[in-house]
């Protein structure tokens, strides 16, 4: 059996849209800084596509076909990984809009302040078993 013109069709779109949407549109090159700051951009991407056609009616055994396809993509930056001194920052672009949004932007600040705490509790216990001795 011939393969259907659409068929085509749509393995061309789909091909073209392989090419446009990759994953370093979602996650960018770093960016080196002279002061050794690395950027790293983080987009969202969406894309969409669409191929249609019709065998068209002839009074001829031939075959007729039109069709046509198209895509559209966007790609909008949403935050930047910033890498400094081995800390590592999520920059967002927009604001947190429901809650677990806002819940996960605060978590690498409360592991910074857990950390600084054990860190501080552990100089603290090191000072006293010095003081002991």
């Amino acid at each position: 059996m011939k393969d259907h013109p659409i068929t085509g069709l749509m393995g061309v779109t789909m091909d073209k849209i392989r090419d446009l949407v990759s994953s370093d549109q979602i996650i960018g090159q770093p960016i080196q800084t002279p002061d050794g700051v690395t950027i790293i951009p983080v987009c969202k991407v969406n894309y969409g596509f669409a191929s249609g056609g019709s065998d068209l009616p002839t009074k001829r055994e031939q075959e007729t076909f039109g069709g046509g396809g198209g895509a559209g993509v966007t790609i909008e930056p949403v935050a930047f990984l910033v890498v400094r001194e081995g800390n590592v920052r999520l920059l967002q672009l927009s604001s947190a809009s429901n809650t677990v949004d806002r819940l996960i932007d605060t978590v690498p600040d409360v592991v910074d302040k857990v950390s600084g705490l054990v860190a501080k509790s552990k100089e603290k216990k090191a000072n006293e078993e010095t003081e002991a001795e």
